[in-house]
């Protein structure tokens, strides 16, 4: 069967962005594909997300020479600051014109998955992502290599001539750059000491530190020299398999959890032809034929932040309590800038359990005050980067913390076929069982297809 315009149209918005916007909807059957395609890749400014200020580095040296209300005072103010930046990220992810660029952003977070305290760190790497998320991939890997953040969590920090520390060396190539099975354990040694002496100074600027590097001569993926962290990375990107590597994960991401190893291998020739051009390769995705195949569309779950993104973006929502969203990231387990580990957060059926479906598919009546939220958050502050108090002050403040402005959402769905905007594949048995649940309203429609199963495709 040919898929339409209109399903193409929303096929792109959903993967390339966060969904729909409440005012595209009239658009999606009047604009082609193209025309959506050239608004979402025209450069636009972006600004850096700026809720940090240096003197506000929470630096451990001085932490410890605090009194201890000074200190409570100081750890206060930087979770204060770390939920900030998770929220303006949601809140760019939701709003912004930028969609093609924050959805990218979005991708690198979780690919370049770091979980640190400093929201300072948490700050500068976050704008690392979101500048460069259209831009050079090596240009990409090696500020993101040297950021604090990365520096940090994956302890180079410590990596010092004569007692190097393995961590970041292993998982730039594991997890970042090539994967498992293109280097060798000798690999992982000797690049580590390549890194040894990257580290960052008290105000979270790198700094190379030349007494602490090993000079010695050292054999990296086949080839020998007394190199430094970038000629390193430099052998890195020089490796087909790492363009291969970074453009399977991108198609699985965007494209299909199946993967096309044909469409791979082409994709990632070219991004290595390209000498690593994300915006080229990304361009190459949304503009073929092949995207947007029948087996593509509807074929991925929903990650929670695409979730509550997109219903956002097409029911204008008043947020009286914006905290009160770091709740729901909780309880649906995506938390923006605190992924889970290294390896970053899960996909596909991952996202899905008993109890993650149901809140999932209870969302737009609580979101609508329809029924209660009657889930708690589970207690586990280290993994919250101290955010657990927020989540637990919040947590009942939530229930009427959203405002859907519903005349204006009726007005404009009014004479269109509702599940035919919402839902990227038909509802089984044509949806007929949603008349069941519903008053007939606009608004009972929406709020009842937005809580079955296929909303939860993409």
């Amino acid at each position: 069967m040919a898929v339409s315009t209109f399903e193409k149209n929303k096929h792109l918005l959903s993967r390339a962005g966060f969904g729909i916007q409440f005012h595209q909807i009239a658009d999606l059957s009047k604009k082609s594909t193209e025309e959506f395609w050239s608004q979402m890749n025209s450069k636009k400014s972006l600004k850096p997300i700026s809720i940090v200020s240096p003197e506000d580095n929470l630096d451990y040296t001085t932490l410890a020479k605090m009194d201890a209300n000074s200190k409570k005072e100081k750890l206060h103010k930087n979770r204060e600051q770390n939920i900030g930046l998770n929220l303006k990220f949601f809140n760019e992810m939701v709003n912004s014109e930028n969609q093609l660029q924050e959805k990218m952003a979005f991708f690198w977070n979780g690919h370049f998955a770091t979980r640190v305290i400093n929201s300072q760190f948490n700050q500068d790497l976050l704008n690392i992502v979101r500048e460069n998320a259209l831009g050079n991939f090596g240009d990409l890997l090696k500020a993101v290599s040297k950021s604090p953040a990365m520096l940090q969590f994956l302890n180079n920090q410590q990596n010092k001539k004569d007692h190097p520390n393995e961590n970041f060396a292993r998982e730039v190539m594991e997890l970042f750059t090539m994967g498992r099975g293109n280097y060798t354990e000798k690999d992982v040694k000797e690049g580590a000491r390549a890194f040894t002496g990257w580290g960052f100074q008290k105000n979270g600027v790198f700094f190379a530190r030349p007494f602490l590097h090993d000079s010695g001569s050292k054999t990296f993926l086949g080839k020998t020299g007394n190199f430094n962290g970038d000629e390193a990375l430099d052998i890195i990107l020089s490796q087909k398999a790492t363009a291969k590597f970074i453009t399977r994960k991108i198609y699985k991401f965007f494209v299909n959890e199946s993967i096309d190893e044909s469409i791979v291998a082409d994709l990632s020739e070219k991004f290595y032809a390209s000498n690593y051009d994300i915006k080229k390769l990304m361009t190459n995705i949304f503009t073929s034929t092949w995207f947007y195949d029948q087996k593509n569309i509807g074929a991925k779950i929903k990650s929670p932040i695409e979730l509550m993104a997109g219903i956002i973006r097409i029911l204008p929502t008043k947020i009286e309590n914006a905290k009160g969203l770091i709740v729901y990231q909780k309880l649906l387990g995506q938390m923006l800038l605190y992924p889970p580990n290294v390896a970053g957060w899960p996909s596909g059926e991952a996202w899905i359990d008993s109890s993650t479906l149901f809140l999932r598919m209870q969302l737009p009546q609580i979101w609508s005050g329809l029924r209660p939220l009657d889930v708690q958050p589970k207690a586990d502050d280290d993994l919250e980067m101290g955010m657990g108090n927020i989540v637990q002050k919040n947590k009942n403040t939530v229930n009427d913390n959203f405002t859907i402005d519903w005349p204006k959402v009726e007005a404009e769905f009014k004479g269109r076929n509702v599940a035919d905007i919402l839902l990227q594949k038909k509802m089984n048995g044509d949806g007929k069982y949603i008349d069941q649940f519903s008053d007939g309203s606009i608004k009972m429609t929406i709020i009842n297809i937005m809580s079955v199963p296929e909303f939860q495709l993409c």
